[in-house]
């Protein structure tokens, strides 16, 4: 057989959709969009501002469509965690950190230029527009102007220094978002060019490394332009992506790494230098966050259900082997086992999220948002200080201290759980933004057949369209801290349509009602949909029931959880400052208090209430506690800096009366233990010389 010049690929591939022809064959919203970088956004490509294009034939139709970038906004205590992000790191790392700095390869200059500056620009983007922050867009806009600006002859764009294609799925993600933002003109030519030029490339230049990990990220961008320039050439790309990209969904079907890796032993084994050399790039966690996704997305080029569902078997298998308490799995950097005391890389928490996002709108499981509400509400704010100037590289669901002691991990060293500018790898620096900006982003989503869906919980406005007829939405809530959600819709005028409400997982019940009126609700873990011919005005009011309640883990213990939140025992905390850190500081956190107690079976639970304050997640003042009895666990120690994994039912301390302990909210307190051992039969009875009344 003739073996195809792959250049000619290329050729084909820019006479199909190159810049000659390329205005002819874009929606008119595109090739109207200004060109002129900075300006206000322009009308989106789909029917109406604010709507998604529907998947272009023969893409798979998804339940659900993710709204453009930028028509959710945060209201309430969402706005002020955002405000938060944007007074720390998140809106200062450039001031103090030279990998996303004026040096930074990704703005012309010599410094760091492979995955730093589009780890950043991938959640500073979005938190730009959503917070409507002319400083932080202008921040943004520099990144994107040079890259715009600078592509090579060939096609390629990026730093000239390096080109690997793995940074450049980054900063494809953030230029479909930045499109969706503003219509730049210059985006849809550059993407265009770009993948001419790896379809012609990568038969000799395959993917690999990360690229070969990761490939189901630019999948997204490929389908993206696809749905806007439906150039068959997009999915031969795509095809191309998925054989030489790693078969997640394979290596989950016959899922052999069930306890705690060990990545020596496992790369001393050899054997595989068809995958890539490092082998523990398979069990690395922020590659495993990142397939979540890879099934889904491949399924809407398959149309196959098989692969749409594969996500939930490959979570089945992270639950049962790696599973964590904060609705994470372990990775410290490697997927090491079910024992609370190993740790959940922050990288890995913001693409699990991202990757569960993507899964919900094509897969239509509620189930998903309910675990993606887990980790947002959890184990995102849970890693960071209050005011977001610090964060951990690992976290601990059961975290006693955070030093330079030698700790569980399966690869990472002594710094990994320190708060600091850049504790252990730089990586979680750069990438952590995204997180609250991307959940902001997914809180709502339009449906296949014309309406709208709340698919995750949290105070916001939406501004999109419904049956062609603009429509604003106003979600009032303090959920997750509280269970009434409200819903005020302001169509441009009366439109039927379908309205979609979640119905969380964990509601023992739940309460709906249209203007004040009674309606049908569903059972938990679905959607209720009420369809009506919606008012200006109208009032939704939806209410869910639920109790505090504990969940069995590793060694027979439990964590405690009410709806949405994880609760947790705080310890006090003596933080010393190791070093500064330009703006910022790296800090170590050590215990001022016991730690080591354990839960009686049949626990009862007291819940309290306080207003959410202006740091929603704060141990100083929390919006809601739990009080429970527990007994001290004496044989219960830690050795360097990290607690012994949970005993299986141990016996109370006699020596100890019972005690109430006032569980806070996971992410309230950075030290904490949110595994409990569960006692002996008998340990919650007070000695027999004991005179509690």
């Amino acid at each position: 057989m003739t073996q195809r010049d792959p250049l000619q690929g290329r050729r084909d591939f820019l006479r199909a959709s190159g810049a000659l022809g390329l205005a002819a064959m874009l929606p008119g919203a595109v090739r109207a969009a200004s060109s002129t970088p900075g300006l206000a956004p322009q009308a989106n490509a789909g029917v109406a501002a604010g709507a998604p294009l529907p998947s272009r034939a023969p893409l798979a139709q998804q339940p659900f469509r993710r709204l453009p970038a930028g028509a959710i906004k945060p209201a309430g205590w969402l706005r002020r965690q955002l405000e938060i992000q944007a007074s720390g790191l998140g809106g200062h790392l450039d001031e103090t950190w030279a990998d996303v700095g004026p040096n930074s390869g990704w703005l012309g200059g010599t410094g760091e230029s492979w995955e730093r500056g589009p780890y950043f620009l991938d959640g500073l983007l979005p938190l730009a527009w959503q917070l409507d922050s002319p400083v932080l867009k202008a921040k943004a806009q520099k990144f994107i102007d040079w890259t715009l600006e600078h592509p090579w002859p060939n096609g390629m764009f990026g730093p000239r220094s390096n080109d690997d294609w793995w940074p450049r799925m980054v900063m494809l993600k953030v230029l479909t978002q930045y499109h969706e933002l503003t219509g730049d003109a210059r985006v849809i030519p550059l993407m265009t060019n770009y993948f001419a030029y790896q379809l012609g490339a990568l038969p000799q230049r395959p993917l690999r490394d990360w690229g070969r990990s990761r490939w189901q990220d630019e999948l997204l961008s490929v389908l993206w332009l696809y749905d806007r320039t439906g150039d068959a050439r997009l999915l031969q790309l795509a095809n191309l992506l998925h054989q030489q990209g790693f078969d997640w969904q394979g290596m989950f079907a016959d899922f052999r790494f069930k306890e705690k890796v060990d990545v020596a032993a496992l790369e001393a084994k050899g054997g595989d230098a068809v995958f890539m050399k490092d082998l523990g790039q398979r069990v690395h966690g922020v590659n495993i966050g990142m397939s979540i996704k890879s099934s889904p997305v491949w399924s809407l080029v398959s149309g196959s259900a098989q692969d749409r569902e594969a996500v939930h078997h490959q979570l089945a298998m992270l639950d049962t082997y790696h599973g964590m308490p904060n609705g994470m799995f372990s990775a410290d950097e490697h997927l090491a086992g079910r024992n609370p005391s190993q740790g959940t890389e922050l990288c890995t928490v913001v693409e699990t999220m991202f990757s569960l996002e993507v899964a919900l709108a094509i897969t239509g499981d509620a189930a998903l948002a309910d675990r993606l509400e887990t980790i947002a509400y959890n184990a995102l704010p849970g890693t960071f200080t209050d005011d977001m100037w610090a964060h951990q590289y690992d976290q601990e669901s059961n975290q006693v201290e955070c030093s330079l002691h030698r700790r569980p991990w399966t690869s990472n060293g002594p710094e990994a759980n320190l708060f600091g500018l850049e504790p252990h790898f730089g990586c979680c620096t750069a990438n952590f933004h995204q997180g609250w900006p991307k959940l902001t982003a997914s809180l709502w989503m339009a449906t296949a057949d014309g309406g709208i869906a709340a698919m995750v919980y949290a105070p916001c406005t939406v501004q999109t369209a419904v049956q062609s007829v603009p429509l604003r939405i106003e979600q009032n809530t303090d959920y997750p801290f509280r269970s009434r959600v409200e819903i005020t819709l302001h169509p441009a005028q009366a439109t039927a349509f379908a309205l979609k409400l979640r119905i969380p997982g964990w509601a023992t019940a739940s309460t709906l009602t249209v203007n004040g009126h009674a309606q049908a609700t569903e059972q938990a873990g679905r959607f209720v949909t009420l369809h009506r011919a919606w008012q200006p005005g109208d009032t939704i009011a939806l209410t869910f029931a639920s109790k505090p309640t504990t969940v069995p883990g590793f060694n027979d213990s439990v964590s405690v959880r009410d709806g949405a939140l994880v609760f947790a025992l705080p310890i006090a905390e003596s933080w010393i400052k190791w070093r500064q850190r330009g703006l910022t500081a790296d800090w170590q956190v050590y215990p001022a208090s016991r730690w080591n107690m354990g839960l009686p079976e049949n626990a009862s639970f007291h819940r309290t209430e306080q207003p959410v304050g202006a740091i929603p997640f704060s141990r100083h003042q929390p919006p809601v506690t739990l009080s429970v009895q527990g007994r001290a666990v004496a044989s219960w120690k830690a050795e360097e800096g990290a607690a012994d994994p949970v005993p299986r039912r141990p016996q109370a301390d006699a020596a100890d009366t019972p005690e109430m302990l006032t569980l806070l909210p996971y992410a309230a307190p950075k030290l904490r233990i949110t595994a409990f051992p569960l006692l002996a039969p008998g340990s919650d009875e007070h000695p027999k010389d004991d005179h509690v009344s």
